[in-house]
């Protein structure tokens, strides 16, 4: 049962981690999400309420299935991440966020190593490049900090 619970988590501190990391990026970031000059034209358009629209519509229930299944990717060493300190686990969440789901990602963008090598130098922006990565050190750092506390609160 511990298992399901762990799961459960994770999947709930995901989205919560990634909606507040989400909410600042997009102060701090406005010109990579929203208008017609933005630097993601890719991207939805957050100004445009159609797009915006989609994006609401989808956001929590992605959040969760993609936290379900980071999750359950964890299982096999869950009785190892619950036996380490609270500094070593927020070390090792946070650090896995950054890294496997951003840095190391095996998905291409404008902001990993794949989009480095991959990614036409039109769309290889210093200045996207460097937000994103802002972005993500607050989710992963929100992310850890959370699951550590939750961790050490209820297993």
């Amino acid at each position: 049962m511990s298992y399901i619970w762990f799961m459960l988590l994770f999947a709930i501190v995901h989205s919560i981690a990634y909606m507040v990391a989400g909410v600042i990026a997009l102060k701090i970031s406005k010109d990579i999400y929203e208008g017609k000059g933005r630097l993601c034209t890719f991207l939805n358009d957050m100004k445009d309420e159609k797009e915006r629209s989609h994006v609401e519509k989808f956001f929590l229930p992605a959040q969760l299935v993609r936290g379900l299944l980071m999750g359950v990717v964890l299982l096999p060493v869950f009785p190892a991440l619950v036996s380490l300190s609270f500094g070593m686990r927020l070390l090792f969440f946070a650090a896995l966020m950054f890294v496997y789901t951003h840095l190391s990602s095996a998905s291409p963008f404008m902001d990993n190593i794949e989009g480095q090598v991959y990614f036409k130098k039109a769309f290889l922006m210093k200045k996207a490049f460097l937000k994103f990565q802002l972005e993500m050190v607050i989710y992963s750092v929100i992310f850890g900090t959370l699951v550590s506390v939750a961790l050490a609160l209820f297993f």
